[in-house]
């Protein structure tokens, strides 16, 4: 009953609710109530005092919680966005063409899509079950360029609830330097839907990080990881990545295709030996 009644006192501070005929009495009403059975119960003053202290201190916790700002809310409706488009390109299963195939299975598909251009399609299976796929993809997000060569760097700049983030990442040069130094301004949402796990992403503006000195500002998007157990094997984790990016600059489409390509089947490669370093196989 008191948990309840407390529920009804928190109501009556908001301003549409406070303004109802007759809300305010029956909540006074209510708790004098509860507070006099319990006393009657022959409750110390000290214990039913305790319990509500304990009740008030968890309702005030929840109502001091931060509400989000509008230009919160824009980010979070940009990682849904980014989810939902790469989920319905990975979903379109025509156009698709194979750029590479390696002998253990990893493969590299691409299509063109009129209104982002070419994307790739990176499908392998990891020999490490999901979670520690998605720690090392999420939890450990900022210490990719400690195993990702093609890496330098990858900071979070700012947490908006509990999946979504803005990330600045530093991509290394490529060798012999035929792509410069780019980096990108993204936001990620991250979300399980039961054992599936799905990174998703896209370029974003943020005004705390502006064009750095010595790097070209390129654009992901949308991008997107997703993770599934393999059926009857959940030690084992099928990765699927949709690479979407706009590197800017004057580069051939040559060049910038097979740069992609062979990103991709690099990041497995590596993912792989970090995984195994730290699972201590």
């Amino acid at each position: 009953m008191l948990p309840a009644t407390f529920k009804l006192c928190a109501g009556i501070s908001y301003r549409h609710l406070r303004n109802m005929t007759g809300l305010r009495r029956p909540a006074a009403v209510a708790i004098s109530q509860e507070l006099s059975r319990l006393s009657g119960r022959g409750a110390a003053p000290g214990a039913w005092i305790h319990h509500v202290r304990r009740r008030s201190s968890l309702l005030g916790s929840r109502l001091e919680e931060k509400p989000l700002t509008e230009l919160e809310m824009s980010y979070i409706q940009q990682g849904e966005e980014a989810l939902q488009k790469s989920l319905g390109i990975l979903g379109d299963q025509d156009g698709w063409k194979t750029e590479t195939a390696a002998d253990n299975g990893d493969k590299v598909l691409s299509k063109v899509l009129p209104d982002v251009g070419k994307v790739f399609r990176l499908e392998v299976v990891v020999e490490q079950p999901l979670d520690a796929v998605y720690s090392e993809l999420v939890d450990n997000m900022e210490q990719m360029g400690d195993w990702n060569p093609n890496v330098q760097e990858v900071k979070i700049l700012q947490k908006i609830g509990k999946d979504t983030v803005i990330t600045h990442e530093k991509a290394a040069a490529s060798p012999g330097n035929i792509v410069g130094p780019r980096d990108f301004v993204s936001v990620r949402c991250s979300k399980r839907r039961g054992s599936t796990c799905v990174l998703a992403g896209m370029a974003t503006c943020f005004g705390a990080m502006p064009e750095q000195k010595g790097f070209i500002r390129a654009e992901n998007g949308p991008t997107c990881m997703i993770l599934r157990p393999v059926s009857g094997n959940p030690s084992q984790t099928k990765l699927t990545w949709l690479l979407s990016i706009d590197l800017k600059g004057w580069l051939p489409k040559t060049i910038i295709n097979q740069v992609l390509s062979q990103t991709q089947v690099d990041f497995a490669n590596h993912l792989r030996q970090r995984l195994a370093r730290a699972g201590g196989t």
